[in-house]
């Protein structure tokens, strides 16, 4: 609506917004600014989206990150197809583990074991991944010609897409039950379901804080060093509670992360072999994927043309859902981020090209859309991407952070997390081990490529000695 409702407010299946719509009766499509009918999506695409050639990220994220990003967001980002764009089937707005766990209660009943608080899982080559949909009877998307012993059973239904989704959904499901054995120890005459919702716990606690000091730290390019640290808050007038803005949705469409092509080892894989290939995972393993994906080098998400041509039409489709949503311009929402709007398309770019055809088709800077606006806009130096996408992105992703309830002083003590043992599995999480307390050999996991950015990351050793990690 363009007015404020008790609706909007009270019915979390419906994404929130940070600016109200362009009204109907406006003139243009933008307001008073611009052409009458906006360009078309394909051709604006085209012409600023599509990559030529692959840029590296300066920064030398690699494809670990982009994973990971894909794998995080896809937990709260799940635009409902049934009922529209401006609807979400994640009503938990932020970060529940949702794409662990289901998003309702019955797919976790699915998932669980109901026995020592675990998830289930199979072995194969002596390892632990997540079940097939005959033990786990959960709906997945996989292409019909896939046969149901070869399809993997998670939280997130549309996981199977791609191998390196499959791989955290997998280090994951062996956190959660290795974290389960250690609570055990602790309280022995704990039953399945305090086991489970204590290591349930434990898990977002730990996400928090990779995410905030590995994940963010990173995309920040930030030399200061950020701390996950909750008590910070504890003072201040603070809201336990958020709202996924469909606004951050379209913002996080990151599609220039993936490469040409994915390097594993000594193959090379096109997205056609990559996509749906359900065996990847296991003839590999966890180690020489993490390893892999570690090495391999992302694309700069914004300032160049950047996004591959197979998933070209994933950025046409986020053009569209903006114009149904009737989103404001990417001016206005430099001002509502507190930042100046740009006064000419070529003070957006910095150079002359790619102003003068955006001018060509939207005649106005004023007219600009949003996701448009965030892909063109000139990098910052040596940066991934742009001042409106970090001035805009990091208080949505701060806010959906902190705002967790386990962040809040109720929550925040070591008994909601199984005493002091649990709440030190919080506080000195890090992505590093993560993958090394469940693997048999430490590969190198980093979100920069060795040697990559200017504080080239610790090298993974070998696994030794746990309290190395």
């Amino acid at each position: 609506h363009g007015y404020i409702s008790w609706e909007s407010y009270a019915n979390v299946s419906y994404f929130t917004r940070v600016l109200p719509p362009v009204p109907t009766d406006c003139p243009t499509p933008m307001g008073t600014k611009g052409p009458p009918q906006l360009p078309d999506a394909q051709l604006v695409a085209e012409e600023f989206f599509l990559r030529k050639k692959f840029h590296p990220d300066p920064q030398g994220t690699n494809l670990m990150f982009a994973f990971f990003a894909q794998h995080f967001t896809h937990q709260f980002f799940k635009t409902s197809g049934k009922m529209g764009h401006g609807f979400t089937r994640a009503l938990g707005h932020g970060v529940d583990l949702g794409h662990l766990y289901g998003d309702n209660l019955e797919r976790q009943h699915e998932l669980r074991l109901f026995r020592d608080g675990k998830l289930k899982y199979q072995v194969v080559k002596g390892e632990i991944y997540p079940p097939t949909v005959l033990d786990a009877p959960v709906h997945m998307i996989y292409p019909k010609h896939i046969p149901a012993e070869k399809q993997l059973a998670v939280g997130q239904e549309v996981f199977g897409l791609l191998p390196g989704l499959m791989m955290y959904a997998t280090i994951w499901l062996r956190e959660h039950n290795r974290v389960c054995d250690l609570l055990k120890q602790i309280h022995p005459t704990w039953d399945d379901e305090q086991l489970f919702q204590t290591a349930r716990l434990i898990l977002i606690g730990e996400t928090i804080k990779i995410v905030i000091e590995d994940y963010v730290q990173h995309l920040s390019g930030y030399f200061l060093q950020l701390k996950f640290d909750p008590e910070l808050l504890f003072g201040v007038q603070f809201q336990y509670r958020n709202r996924i803005a469909v606004e951050f949705n379209q913002l996080y469409h990151w599609h220039p992360l993936m490469p040409d092509t994915f390097k594993i080892q000594d193959q090379e894989y096109s997205y056609n072999q990559f996509v749906y290939n359900t065996t990847m995972l296991m003839d590999y393993g966890v180690e020489a994927l993490v390893d892999a994906f570690s090495r391999q080098q992302a694309g700069q998400i914004g300032g160049v043309p950047n996004i591959h041509k197979q998933l070209l039409k994933v950025a046409i489709g986020v053009i569209e859902e903006s114009r149904l949503l009737r989103l404001q311009s990417f001016n206005e929402y430099r001002k509502r981020f507190g930042m100046k709007p740009y006064t000419s398309f070529q003070e957006l770019t910095g150079e002359e090209e790619t102003a003068a055809k955006l001018e060509a088709l939207y005649r106005d800077i004023d007219a600009l859309e949003f996701y448009p606006g965030l892909l063109v806009e000139k990098s910052q130096h040596n940066s991934i991407f742009g001042e409106s996408m970090v001035e805009i992105g990091a208080p949505f992703s701060l806010k959906g952070l902190f705002g967790n309830p386990i962040c809040s002083p109720e929550y925040w003590k070591p008994s909601t997390f199984g005493g002091d043992a649990g709440f030190q599995l919080v506080n000195t999480a890090s992505l590093q081990k993560l993958v090394c307390l469940n693997v048999k050999r430490c590969p190198y996991v980093a979100f920069r490529v060795p040697g990559g950015g200017e504080d080239a990351v610790v090298l993974a050793k070998e696994k030794g000695p746990l309290d190395e990690l």
